[in-house]
């Protein structure tokens, strides 16, 4: 059993679904292929643990076709994208062993314990 991603014209998942294992062919072409065509959209395999694309696609995730991995939605306008493809805040989260959420419009995080 594996997980495939279907995408739209802008690579933005749009619908997981769970399907043959990848090793296996349908009519002689690959899963990601078969899929793909019989949907008439673009099909790319995700993973539950990670182990290919970087991290499980959900609806709205970006598939970044350049370095192979989905991307996560951008979770705030001030946040910005790192070299290992995860959303970094302007400021790190403190380190001081409380609980926090990010404020946007001062972009700051809060304690909310």
């Amino acid at each position: 059993m594996a997980h495939y991603a279907f995408l739209d014209s802008n690579n933005v998942v749009t619908e997981v679904i769970t399907g043959i294992d990848e090793t296996e062919l349908i009519e002689g072409l690959d899963t990601e292929t078969w899929y793909g065509n019989f949907r008439g959209q673009p099909c790319v395999r995700t993973s539950y643990n990670g182990n290919i694309r970087k991290q499980y696609a959900g609806i709205g995730y970006t598939y970044d076709e350049v370095n192979d991995v989905f991307v996560a939605p951008k979770p705030f306008n001030s946040w910005t994208l790192d070299e290992n493809h995860d959303w970094q805040p302007p400021t790190p989260y403190p380190t001081d062993n409380k609980s926090y959420a990010w404020f946007e419009p001062n972009q700051q995080w809060i304690a909310i314990n």
